[in-house]
């Protein structure tokens, strides 16, 4: 860990977005502190889980949003499903509070493909949300969803506090995704329709080397004024 936190600081990140933290405890915190990085953003379901547990840690280790990362896509398929969900986030967000944390989730393809009322379980799971549970969007499962994020993030309007950036062909295959800049996503155009959201630099697997794509993400965020 220390060494994977030294090469991202090595690329000129400051800040990192961990996964699953409370499976790396004190050594997270320490790695952190001593590779100068913040995580201001971090992901660990709690949904069903013990959330004063996920939120102590998190407020243990500077998080300020815990983002609960996936909920099946069989859980997505009626509206009764996606306001039991929601109804779980509104609940956590009173115990969050308690330790100066917020709530978030992130989403995957399966929220945009499925409808609702009309829209995409995800816009429709937006509108149930309390005032104070945010949105992660991930743009390429946006795109891999069907749906257009340029489009779908002003819908969801400043409840999205954060975006993975990444890139590819948009299809399944989480192989086949490439560094930032070098896909067929419209990369400029997605950041212009969130400019006030976190930008996260994300895959979830690659043919090459990871830290090579990171990098080359970076060096493009940089270079067009977007990082």
């Amino acid at each position: 860990m220390v060494a994977t936190l030294g090469r991202i600081t090595e690329i000129g990140f400051t800040q990192v977005e961990p996964f699953a933290f409370l499976s790396f405890g004190e050594k997270l915190r320490q790695g952190l502190i001593g590779a100068g990085l913040a995580a201001p953003t971090a992901h660990q379901g709690f949904i069903g889980g013990d959330v004063d547990e996920v939120f102590a840690a998190a407020a243990e280790l500077g998080i300020q949003t815990v983002i609960d990362p996936y909920v099946p896509a069989e859980r997505w398929q009626t509206a009764a499903q996606v306001a039991a969900t929601a109804d779980q986030l509104n609940a956590a967000v009173e115990i969050a509070a308690r330790h100066g944390v917020r709530v978030g989730y992130h989403n995957h393809a399966h929220e945009l493909e499925s409808t609702i009322e009309g829209v995409s379980a995800l816009e429709y799971f937006a509108g149930l949300l309390a005032p104070e549970v945010v949105l992660e969007v991930d743009t390429y499962w946006v795109t891999v969803g069907g749906h257009d994020p340029v489009t779908l993030l002003p819908a969801l309007g400043d409840r999205v506090v954060a975006l993975h950036v990444k890139d590819g062909p948009g299809t399944t295959e989480t192989k086949d995704q490439v560094a930032v800049g070098h896909g067929s996503l419209p990369i400029e155009q997605i950041i212009a329709a969130a400019p006030g959201a976190l930008r996260v630099i994300e895959l979830d697997d690659s043919r090459g080397d990871r830290f090579q794509a990171v990098a080359d993400s970076y060096a493009f965020l940089t270079e067009k004024g977007l990082a």
